[in-house]
């Protein structure tokens, strides 16, 4: 079988390499001897034909190899936390499953339950090390920068940090309270800024300025006053306390 090198002119795979440097032919017709790097051809064409067919092998992988590398880093899907982003019904942060359907709280990520349909809201490389291997969307700092909260744990009403700052300025603003919470300072640990209006008129004191028994209209409000004859009973009860 001809590979083009029986003779010690030029091979195929030389002759594309040295383009522009010579005239093969013209130099097969004089009878000239090829050698590398000789005068006519390119430093990289060769005179014997195993050497010629393993500088093509050689060429033939390295591309082959080139194109197996873009394939790779082109087709990769991609998985940039950007791109986990969601938001809950409730208006929340979330975590988006790899099915693009599932948006789940981002409290629910590591947290030891399996919530998306393939699990990967609790896989190694996400939960390995926690807070360091979970994308910054899913995290929210505190006060003091050692401690930290999911991001949808920010603005809950709720003392998450443990000393309001993922709640009250001025290391969060946060919305006034909404309609489902009653604006106060609390004499509860659990409450920042604001209580539930379900603890309004319960005969308990949830606000320091005793506001919740007074002024909220809570849920309750009308079956407790429809209870209690006046207010002066109400404060007078409220006062035993």
């Amino acid at each position: 079988m001809s590979l083009g090198c029986e003779r010690a002119e030029v091979c195929p795979a030389c002759f594309w390499l040295s383009l522009g440097q010579g005239d093969a032919e013209s130099n097969t017709a004089a009878g000239r001897k090829g050698r590398p790097g000789g005068e006519g051809y390119g430093p990289l064409c060769c005179s014997r034909r195993g050497a010629c067919l393993s500088l093509f092998l050689l060429f033939l992988l390295a591309t082959l190899a080139a194109l197996l590398v873009v394939a790779t880093v082109l087709g990769r899907p991609s998985r940039t936390p950007e791109t986990q982003s969601c938001v809950t019904l409730s208006n929340r942060t979330g975590f988006l499953c790899h099915d693009r359907r599932h948006c789940i709280p981002a409290h629910g990520v590591c947290d030891g339950i399996r919530t998306c349909p393939h699990g990967e809201d609790e896989d190694e490389s996400l939960c390995g090390d926690v807070p360091q291997s979970l994308p910054s969307f899913l995290l929210a700092y505190c006060g003091d920068p050692a401690s930290w909260i999911y991001s949808d744990q920010k603005c809950d009403g709720t003392n998450n940090c443990g000393d309001c700052s993922d709640e009250l300025s001025p290391v969060t603003a946060c919305p006034p309270c909404g309609p489902g919470w009653w604006r106060c300072t609390p004499t509860v640990f659990t409450y920042c800024g604001c209580i539930p209006r379900a603890l309004c008129r319960d005969r308990v004191q949830h606000c320091s300025d005793w506001s919740d028994e007074y002024s909220c209209p809570g849920p309750e409000c009308l079956s407790l006053f429809l209870s209690t004859p006046n207010d002066k009973e109400l404060a007078a009860m409220l006062g035993s306390f």
